[in-house]
């Protein structure tokens, strides 16, 4: 690009380390929005490189905006695609799909913990997920899905409880 234009890219390193501390968050919450993992990929570059082109300033876009592109772009994907029912039972035949790329040791875990995420309502889930591998205050997690942020924090708090609940017995 030009000097002149809008948006130039920012130097690449910056986007490496941007994308490094973020790209495994992203691709979780998207993960939970999809049912399958391509689709889940896809879901975060289109966001991130919407949410670059959509914001004012130079460099990696605000991880609230993405987190919220990520969200409405699940939704368009869902509503146009009718076979997404279909890939869904499929997906559940063969198992639960992994949110977490973890080693042998925490593989157990990280099992018992997805099974309980999963027991959580969705919009518990959300927010936990964004909180705690998004990093996002509740703030940005109430602009990613477009709620009050006191509502975040409810959630966030009830979540917990209920996940709190559901490993108890594991984790005790």
């Amino acid at each position: 690009m030009n000097s002149g234009s809008k948006h130039e890219l920012p130097a690449e390193s910056d986007w490496e380390q941007w994308l490094g501390r973020h790209a495994p968050a992203l691709l979780l919450f998207a993960r939970q929005q999809t049912s399958c993992e391509a689709d889940a990929q896809d879901l975060v570059q289109e966001a991130v490189v919407e949410s670059w082109r959509r914001q004012s300033q130079d460099g990696p876009p605000p991880l609230a905006l993405v987190y919220a592109t990520i969200r409405r772009r699940a939704i368009d994907l869902a509503r146009r695609d009718d076979r997404r029912a279909d890939r869904e039972v499929a997906a559940h035949l063969d198992g639960p799909q992994c949110w977490f790329d973890a080693g042998v040791d925490e593989r157990e875990r990280n099992l018992l913990i997805q099974k309980a995420m999963s027991h959580l309502p969705e919009i518990y889930r959300q927010v936990v997920t964004l909180k705690v591998w998004g990093g996002l205050t509740f703030g940005e997690i109430a602009e990613a899905l477009e709620i009050p942020a006191n509502t975040a924090a409810s959630r966030y708090r009830y979540g917990l409880m209920e996940l709190r609940s559901l490993t108890k017995e594991v984790f005790t």
